[in-house]
């Protein structure tokens, strides 16, 4: 760790926030002579690049930075009036639980960037798409760096616009239909979260989510608390996506393009479960006491059902979309980080903000492997791909199949893997839930959620076996293998799946501190 003043860190982290923002008026600017390369368009994705790349380096100096020792202390904070009648405030800083949602938005978005320099999703100009990627950094950088209840309102919604255009312009089959479906289902629940969110700031007099995470709802009656809990935990359970709300999330997986569902899964679906640790469970505590049980039902059945889902398309014969199928498998692993929080325990909590990260890096590889696959074979249909005509990646392109196989037994929880702690620790925060909820009931739902984890086994290793496994054919033209910019922007992701299970107490480290803060009202 380096020692950094506190007024370079506060600009760091206000440069992470706006410099996407920047650099997305930027792209669409002409290209300055001489910058242009061969092209427009080829100086426009080089500029996606070095946007996200700085940002990227800006974020790493900035956890190197961060004091290690105090990781429950809001670090970097600024705080400046922005509009006083309203009583709202530009107040941004950074804490264990949001650095490294901070650190993963800016690496995935990265590596987007750095992929579809190479691999340009078909669709109209790259000007457009690099603008809107950079937005959508922006949006989702700030959703975790805000301090305001209005503004994390206005960051959690800035995302929907970008994430809208790049599935209705960029994607494909059925795309128009799932950008509709996806922007309808998330303006409605964000509709009822702002609802949740002014009752919250209007009855205690503030929207720093600071001062009512240390005022832990003792200036909120329990019946406020209960309304706000239930309209916002709506808004956030849609993002998140919670059973039964999760309908959108499968179509708008389908028709995204790669970079598209790689960002969908890997960092907009983990803003609705950083909204729960980060609003409801300090700010609304006895709100969140109330509904505990009812949102650790809807995971822990959202857990099974993402899996059966999974099993029926794996089915032979059953024409099953394999970026379907892992977009049903994130309804299940989220489903994980829901229980965890529902436990309202240190130990659950923390295994739900690891499981975030997890989900993160294991499902932003996958959809990276299954785009990949489906450039080379044409389709990700799982009938098409092990039937004559078959993938057989392992015969032939064995590192492609190889990688394939890596990050199926990642995302199922194998010991050793990222996958693994996150699911074990929610399991372990249910077996063991807080003071004064239902312990024969979470034991119920740890049960359920145990069974889940067996039948992610099983539909992930039918994967593998029916895409990956059988006899190398002879043909004129074999499937091209991992190429260097794909291993280039793979590495890191498997490096990460490995280092967070080998070693996890680097990010349980940086969490724990700081859940234990916000569990205990703000007192350290």
């Amino acid at each position: 760790m380096i020692d950094i003043s506190e007024s370079v860190m506060q600009f760091l982290l206000a440069f992470i926030v706006v410099g996407p923002l920047i650099g997305a008026v930027a792209a669409l600017l002409p290209a300055p002579p001489g910058l242009k390369g061969t092209s427009p368009d080829q100086a426009v994705l080089r500029h996606g690049v070095t946007v996200t790349g700085a940002i990227l380096i800006a974020t790493i100096v900035l956890a190197l930075g961060f004091d290690l020792d105090h990781p429950s202390k809001m670090q970097a904070t600024t705080d400046i009036s922005w509009i006083p009648a309203l009583g709202v405030r530009i107040h941004l800083g950074i804490d264990g639980i949001s650095l490294p949602l901070l650190v993963l938005t800016a690496l995935l978005t990265f590596l987007c960037a750095l992929y579809s320099y190479f691999k340009m999703p078909k669709g109209p100009s790259p000007k457009a798409f690099v603008a809107l990627v950079l937005v959508l950094e922006s949006g989702t950088l700030a959703t975790f760096a805000v301090l305001d209840l209005l503004l994390f309102f206005l960051a959690f919604e800035m995302v929907l616009i970008p994430m809208y255009f790049l599935i209705a312009r960029w994607g494909g089959a059925q795309k128009q239909a799932a950008a509709w479906k996806f922007i309808l289902y998330t303006l409605l629940g964000s509709v009822i979260m702002l609802l949740g969110l002014l009752l919250i700031g209007l009855k205690s007099g503030t929207f720093d989510m600071v001062a009512l995470a240390t005022d832990n709802g003792r200036g909120l009656t329990s019946s406020v608390q209960v309304i706000a809990v239930l309209a916002i935990g709506i808004g956030l359970a849609v993002k998140t996506p919670m059973w039964p709300l999760h309908s959108w999330l499968p179509d708008a997986h389908t028709a995204a393009p790669t970079v598209g569902s790689v960002l969908l899964a890997g960092v907009l679906l983990k803003m609705g479960t950083y909204g729960f640790v980060r609003i409801l469970l300090p700010i609304a505590p006895d709100g969140m006491h109330t509904f505990a049980p009812y949102l650790a039902a809807f995971a822990s059945v959202g857990i099974v059902y993402g899996s059966l889902a999974c099993l029926a398309l794996a089915r032979p014969g059953s024409k099953g979309d394999l970026k379907r199928l892992i977009a049903y498998s994130s309804v299940g692993h989220m489903g994980f980080v829901l229980l965890g929080i529902a436990s309202m325990t240190p130990t659950g909590v923390n295994g739900a903000l690891f499981a975030n990260i997890a989900h993160g890096l294991i499902t932003g590889l996958l959809f990276f492997l299954v785009g990949a696959v489906k450039d080379r074979c044409g389709t990700a249909d799982l009938d098409t791909l092990s039937g004559a005509t078959g993938a057989a990646l392992y015969g032939r392109a064995p590192r492609l199949g190889g990688l394939l196989a890596f990050a199926a037994v990642a995302s199922l929880g194998l010991p050793g893997l990222a996958g693994f702690w996150g699911e074990m620790l929610a399991l372990f925060g249910s077996f063991d839930p807080a003071d004064g909820l239902s312990r024969p009931a979470f034991l119920t739902f740890m049960s359920i959620a145990a069974f889940g984890t067996l039948l992610t086994a099983a539909y992930m290793l039918i994967v593998v076996r029916r895409v990956c496994m059988g006899e190398k054919r002879e043909e004129p033209q074999q499937l091209a293998d991992v190429q260097p910019y794909e291993f280039a922007a793979w590495t890191p992701l498997v490096a990460l799946t490995v280092l967070a299970g080998l070693w996890p107490a680097v990010l349980l480290g940086l969490t724990d501190p700081a859940v234990q803060k916000l569990l205990a009202g703000g007192k350290s």
